[in-house]
């Protein structure tokens, strides 16, 4: 009886640190971004241009009455943009209580449920590079590698600044 007891309590844990992730693609490479995060994902549409806006926003859409800054994520990553495809989609995230931001990503593949336990640090010759601090881990899961990405590190404080003022 206790091991039946036991087994369930393993059990339990292991569902317990099971992390929910969406993850999409990005210049052929699959990314992922806890579920939580995300309030919604949306078709490409019509962006308004920001004067003076930083190079990688876009520029603002409204979204149900809310004017939400939106990121070509390629651009924030120091890549070339990409015309918009039928994949193409706009990751809806909440950064703070205050900031929403759309992302825009090559295309969204689906909800993952991951281990916890399989999620490790970045190599040290990742860690090193430009645009580490916002790599939270890399995982292996269903034979496809998955870079978990920290949306709250991937702009610092003036880019903050700018995308609250965008929006």
């Amino acid at each position: 009886m206790l091991n039946a007891a036991a087994r369930h309590g393993s059990k339990e844990s292991t569902l317990a640190s099971l992390q929910q992730l969406v993850t999409f693609e990005l210049f052929g490479e699959t990314f992922a971004l806890p579920i939580l995060d995300v309030r919604e994902i949306i078709r490409p549409t019509p962006i308004t241009p920001v004067p003076q806006a930083p190079g990688f926003v876009e520029g603002v859409i409204n979204l149900r009455g809310q004017i939400i800054p939106v990121v070509d994520l390629r651009k924030r990553f120091g890549l070339a943009s990409e015309p918009a495809t039928e994949d193409t989609r706009i990751i809806v995230v909440e950064l703070s209580s205050s900031m929403v931001i759309g992302l825009i990503v090559d295309g969204v593949r689906e909800v993952e449920r991951i281990p916890g336990d399989t999620i490790t640090p970045p190599p040290a010759l990742v860690a090193g590079s430009v645009g580490a601090e916002y790599i939270k881990g890399i995982s292996n899961h269903e034979d496809k590698m998955i870079v978990h990405i920290d949306m709250r590190k991937v702009f610092n404080p003036d880019e903050m600044n700018a995308l609250a003022n965008a929006g």
